[in-house]
């Protein structure tokens, strides 16, 4: 990834921070079957390993359980606010026409070794904590639990998933967000932004 010093995030607390707020990685890797890439929710264990571990499950019918091999490298990318910026939100463009069209986002790249972890108490544990996480915010009121449903038919539907297991090796952020640009065109995009209803990507300008 091309990375300018002024868009770099190595803060370990702001990349966990992205990574929590935006849980579906995509997760690519390279096998015998060429590349690929899948898309799924993942929980950061960030007090794991060095850099942490990343888990997740993945349908038993998914290739990827046929292509993992224990210890494989992998990428998993996690995305964060991002919007096209107009030339005519920056002050400056009015001024002196020297200004052109670009994209601000977050991305968050993990470094890693993936390996399946098919038992039933991990998965079972996992899907655990990924609902009511996620529950708790989707309906907080009345959180879905996985005792809503039969223990027949949540054991049947456990069955037919594959946890997997990532070892962060290594972090990469980038945070491109107008840093390079002066404060008044900041502050311009910021308000063009909130204009337009792109609330998550003016909030982390700020």
């Amino acid at each position: 990834m091309y990375l300018p010093e002024h868009f770099a995030e190595d803060r370990p607390e702001q990349l966990h921070a992205l990574m929590r707020v935006y849980p579906l990685g995509t997760l690519v890797m390279h096998s015998d079957a060429g590349l690929d890439a899948n898309h799924i929710p993942l929980e950061l264990l960030a007090e794991q390993g060095a850099h942490g571990v990343l888990q997740g499950h993945i349908a038993r019918a998914n290739p990827l359980v046929q292509q993992i091999t224990d210890g494989a490298p992998v990428l998993v990318i996690f995305q964060g606010p991002h919007g096209y910026i107009s030339p005519n939100w920056y002050p400056s463009k009015h001024e002196t026409h020297r200004q052109v069209p670009t994209w601000n986002y977050q991305v968050v790249h993990a470094h890693g070794r993936i390996r399946l972890r098919d038992d039933e108490r991990f998965v079972r544990g996992l899907v655990a904590r990924l609902t009511r996480e996620h529950e708790a915010q989707a309906e907080p009121e009345r959180p879905w639990k996985m005792t809503d449903s039969s223990p027949d038919y949540i054991s049947e539907m456990l069955a037919k998933i594959v946890g997997i297991e990532i070892e962060i090796e290594r972090l990469v952020g980038k945070f491109k967000l107008s840093q390079n640009k002066a404060a008044a065109d900041v502050a311009g995009v910021v308000d063009a932004l909130d204009a337009r209803g792109q609330q998550p990507l003016a909030d982390t300008m700020r």
